[in-house]
């Protein structure tokens, strides 16, 4: 009996090295990019570790605009400005597609418009919520190229959506101003007109 518990005992024990020592499969391209696409989110926009940039990033780095493409600097300048802008930035992966050196990614950008320098707006306090695609390629571990696109005009209307109500008073004290300097300038040639009628003709 105990030679049978033996027996079983290097048995199984010969089954978990050799599971051990079996070879684990290596990542495809693929699975390598993806993970790479997701630092982006969760690491540089979510987390603020502008830092990671120069890790998975080439140098050469080029972002594909509609009519002009920028480099690396001007891209993570933006990033910067947007983080500042709205401090509670988070960004989520909706979808994660990969195919040979590209990764596409579906985001929903999510943040509290609480300070300035982005885009010229001062602070709002808008909440905005918008949904946009990014296309990278990423080529030996680092991302060279990416094409981006969302719905900027969304944004926009979010904010004055959000700050009508002052805009409309901030029109009424305009208004109000442009009537009573009118009334004025009004009442002030009049006075001057009455001042020429009463002063004396010099023989």
């Amino acid at each position: 009996m105990l030679s049978k518990y033996f027996i079983i005992g290097v048995f199984l024990a010969g089954a978990s090295l050799l599971a051990q020592s079996e070879p684990q499969p290596t990542p495809t391209i693929e699975a390598r990019n993806k993970a790479i696409a997701t630092r982006v989110f969760e690491e540089i926009f979510n987390q603020g570790r502008f830092e990671v940039a120069n890790e998975i990033y080439s140098p050469d780095f080029q972002n594909h605009g509609l009519h002009q493409d920028f480099d690396l600097k001007t891209d993570q300048d933006a990033v910067h400005a947007e983080k500042h802008a709205f401090p509670d930035l988070r960004m989520q992966v909706e979808r994660l597609i990969a195919e040979g050196d590209f990764v596409t990614a579906l985001w929903t950008f999510r943040g509290t418009h609480t300070a300035g320098g982005y885009a010229g707006l001062p602070a709002t306090g808008t909440p905005i919520e918008l949904r946009g695609i990014t296309i990278w390629r990423i080529v030996d571990g680092k991302i060279r190229d990416e094409w981006s696109t969302w719905n900027e005009l969304r944004a926009y209307a979010q904010v004055v959506n959000h700050v009508q109500g002052k805009l409309w008073i901030a029109l009424g004290v305009f208004l109000v101003l442009i009537v009573a300097a009118e009334r004025l300038l009004w009442a002030g040639c009049k006075w001057l007109v009455r001042l020429f009628r009463r002063k004396p003709s010099q023989a």
